[in-house]
């Protein structure tokens, strides 16, 4: 299971840069406007200890990290819906992903051309919402058109899909974010259908260095709890490849920051990693907080769901702590659990199913 995050920005923000750094990938990130054009995409391990040492542990041949998938689309400008720069058809590359990343430009080099007239990490994060509400409203308009006729011949279901697209237009029209908007359950289903972009968690990158930025800015982003982080993207660049000794000696960042922005993508969706381990492989699974045993057998293997019997189930650290699974069963460490169990992040699970 692969995790699908959307990378938007205005033009010359360093969203193809990031995603070079990200991925390794070789992409045009040449100084001029719309240099994107075809999204580019690319796969990358989320980094987790906990593997490598489980792997260590259990003299694993091989190691599978979970993986987060990114889509980099051409810059927007204000205006992109009726046409301006390269318009918005674009944001039609990003309508399957489950995320996205607003890259925000928070540095002040004037040798990167920028498209507006000042650095204003809020007025950007103002013109792409503005921009994919208003690309989610042509999608909401295209869909309430498609589906009258559907309403007037009493087809099950659409009588109840044309109030939620009611309620969800004038919302868009006002400019909201539908994903700060409450709406129940069943209008969640349906909403969903349609892949709206407002509708999809968001994580603001602002591209700098924390001195350049205004508090007043930050503190903008913590009152409206909007997830954020700082990444100095054209220093992560630029050090590629060096040590990290090296890195220090010329005053670049160590990646840190870049190894918690893809963690953070995928904390983002509020999964869980659950693990198993052994001589063949160890690996990480991806997971939705909240879900049952039967359910991580299903990430597995569907029929692990359906013939789920029980769970063998040990904390990450219990098990490396004990030595293994031998001395851990002698400890009692390792739990038997049932259909009910909710899966907990870093557990290490064996799940036991009918052949």
């Amino acid at each position: 299971m692969s995790l699908h995050v959307g990378i938007v920005g205005l033009p010359n923000v360093g969203k193809s840069t990031l995603f070079k750094t990200i991925t390794k990938k070789q992409v045009d990130c040449a100084n001029y406007p719309f240099c994107t054009i075809d999204p580019n995409v690319g796969v990358v391990a989320v980094s987790d200890e906990r593997v490598d040492k489980l792997a260590e542990l259990t003299k694993s041949v091989k190691k599978i990290f979970t993986t987060v998938e990114f889509v980099d689309i051409a810059g927007l400008v204000k205006g992109a819906s009726t046409g301006e720069g390269l318009g918005n058809k674009f944001l039609q590359n990003i309508r399957e992903t489950d995320a996205i990343l607003y890259i925000l430009r928070a540095f002040k080099n004037e040798k990167i051309i920028n498209t507006e007239t000042s650095v204003d990490p809020l007025r950007d994060k103002d013109i792409l919402d503005t921009e994919l509400g208003l690309k989610d409203l042509e999608t909401v308009q295209k869909r309430s058109d498609a589906i009258e006729s559907d309403v007037r011949g009493n087809k099950p279901g659409a009588k109840e899909e044309m109030a939620v697209l009611a309620k969800v237009k004038p919302l868009l029209e006002e400019g909201k974010i539908l994903s700060e908007i409450t709406f129940s359950e069943e209008e969640k289903k349906i909403i969903n259908r349609w892949q709206l972009l407002t509708m999809k968690p968001r994580l603001y990158v602002l591209n700098g260095v924390e001195a350049e930025i205004d508090n007043a800015i930050l503190e903008t982003f913590k009152k409206n709890n909007w997830p954020r982080i700082i990444i100095d993207i054209l220093g992560e660049n630029d050090g590629e490849g060096l040590t990290v000794q090296e890195k220090t000696d010329f005053g670049l960042p160590n990646g840190d920051n870049l190894d918690l922005l893809i963690k953070k993508s995928y904390e983002l969706l509020n999964l869980i990693t659950f693990l198993t381990t052994g001589p063949d492989e160890t690996r990480a699974w991806t997971l939705k907080k909240g879900s049952t045993a039967p359910q991580a057998g299903g990430a597995i293997h569907t029929d692990f769901e359906k013939k789920f019997i029980r769970a063998e189930v040990i904390n990450w650290q219990d098990l490396l702590d004990a030595g293994g699974f031998s001395q851990a069963r002698e400890k009692a460490l390792i739990r038997t659990e049932g259909k009910e169990y909710i899966v907990q992040d870093g557990d290490v699970i064996e799940i036991k199913a009918n052949a």
